[in-house]
């Protein structure tokens, strides 16, 4: 097993978002490239979350919130509000640009923001797939009871239920709310699992995990997490990617030329715009 904490963001109006993968322990799990958790930050009305235009290749954006709002645009025309429990998951395959921002009518009345983002890779034979956006209600995943655990499964498989999302390799990817005196035996079926502990205590194996720890398990660790009071937890990982992934910027990729020239496009401005967006982020320098 192995612990993760993370590190801590500020990314502009007190928005703190704690980066737990990629980490100099662990760099991805499954097919989990990169996973950011957020809030819970209060915005004082008139304020609100402002991510300027900027590109993605070679990856999944996964978007689940647990409290308050966001509005997507992308270059491929979508424009979609999310809502706790939904999924926003956007494939970014060959190239795709977006923003997320407050909705007027929220940053004008105030709002909570506290949910996660995550990447996840693309297999080597659909890293340039055609970028589609896809949103999905809270209502439209599957959802069961297991052992006192009320589960929701956003991507992939687990429990015997299959999330609508559609994947491109093994994934779990999963909602977890503990009773009380409650305990789930974490599934076997993917080679690779974490949980992330969002409120409450966890108990994995007689480790305790307070609220904001991430546990990697070992590929062979039958593991089961156990809740004295209520909790609350993500669980997620899947079959490992076929082969090393490099970060750079927005940019995944299994190849750093590809990753050049999407840097090299973005400095150029050579993407298509967002309707309606005049900003964007500028390309970072090295």
């Amino acid at each position: 097993m192995i612990l993760l904490q993370g590190r801590t963001h500020d990314l502009g109006d007190g928005f703190m978002v704690r980066r737990m993968l990629p980490s100099v322990e662990r760099r991805t799990v499954g097919p989990f490239v990169f996973f950011d958790y957020f809030g819970p930050a209060r915005f004082a009305p008139g304020n609100g979350i402002d991510v300027r235009p900027h590109p993605h290749i070679g990856l999944a954006t996964v978007t689940y919130l647990f409290q308050g709002s966001q509005v997507h645009r992308d270059n491929i025309g979508s424009v979609q509000t999310i809502a706790p429990g939904d999924v926003n998951w956007m494939v970014a395959g060959s190239g795709i640009v977006h923003s997320e921002r407050t909705g007027p009518d929220v940053r004008a009345a105030g709002h909570t923001l506290h949910g996660i983002q995550t990447w996840v890779g693309l297999p080597q034979a659909h890293e340039e797939t055609t970028p589609v956006f896809e949103h999905y209600a809270m209502t439209e995943l599957p959802v069961r009871d297991e052992g006192g655990v009320h589960l929701r499964v956003i991507a992939g498989h687990a429990y015997k239920l299959a999330s609508p999302v559609k994947v491109f390799s093994g994934t779990l990817y999963a909602d977890a709310h503990f009773a009380p005196q409650s305990s789930l035996r974490l599934t076997d079926e993917h080679a690779e699992r974490g949980v992330l502990v969002i409120d409450g205590t966890l108990d994995a194996n007689g480790t305790k995990l307070e609220k904001g720890a991430m546990a990697i398990f070992d590929a062979n660790e039958h593991v089961t997490l156990s809740a004295m009071q209520s909790a609350h937890a993500m669980l997620f990982g899947g079959a490992p990617l076929d082969g090393h992934r490099h970060l750079d910027w927005n940019f995944v990729s299994s190849s750093m030329d590809r990753i050049a020239k999407a840097r090299d496009d973005w400095q150029a401005q050579r993407y298509a715009k967002i309707p309606g967006e005049t900003e964007f982020i500028p390309l970072p320098q090295r």
